[in-house]
């Protein structure tokens, strides 16, 4: 017996799948010049330089986002803020792990894991996102992110020099 409750599934349909919802993870990759930790200080450090809020942000352009503790978290121009995600597992200039909800609640989270390895040419960071059965709406949620992060990585990328 694997599990306390071997009758209940496990949480991947061993296909790369979300087993409860069917939906495959968003995955994207990019490769910035300089090391990791450059890398993982360009896109945690100074986050506020390269992302596009006013297309990507709950208060849009003027707005300010940052990672804060193990938060991660917009604030407005007038000093509104909202909790994008919670950081749960922090592995600097390696790696991390959040849950992930602009714009929404905790309660309609999905989870987000970004990798910074060396490539041959610089470092590659990887974004994997999934739990879409977390969002209120799975397939709606994941197709907005497998349209958005090509274009998100594709503005660090250019913030970092590639």
């Amino acid at each position: 017996m694997d599990n306390l409750f071997s009758h209940a599934p496990g949480p991947r349909d061993g296909q790369g799948r979300d087993a409860q919802d069917g939906l495959e993870p968003v995955v994207n990759t990019v490769v910035v010049p300089g090391g990791v930790a450059h890398a993982f200080a360009g896109f945690t450090d100074h986050t506020h330089l390269w992302w596009p809020l006013g297309d990507h942000g709950v208060y849009g352009e003027g707005s300010y986002v940052e990672f804060e503790e193990n938060l991660i978290l917009e604030t407005a121009d007038d000093g509104r803020t909202s909790i994008w995600g919670t950081l749960d597992d922090w592995h600097p200039p390696f790696s991390f792990h959040a849950t992930w909800h602009p714009g929404s609640t905790a309660l309609w989270s999905t989870e987000l894991l970004v990798a910074f390895r060396p490539a041959e040419d610089g470092t590659e960071v990887r974004v994997f996102h999934n739990g879409w059965e977390g969002a209120e709406d799975p397939a709606g949620t994941r197709a907005h992110y497998a349209e958005a992060w090509p274009g998100i990585l594709a503005r660090y990328a250019r913030f970092m020099g590639a």
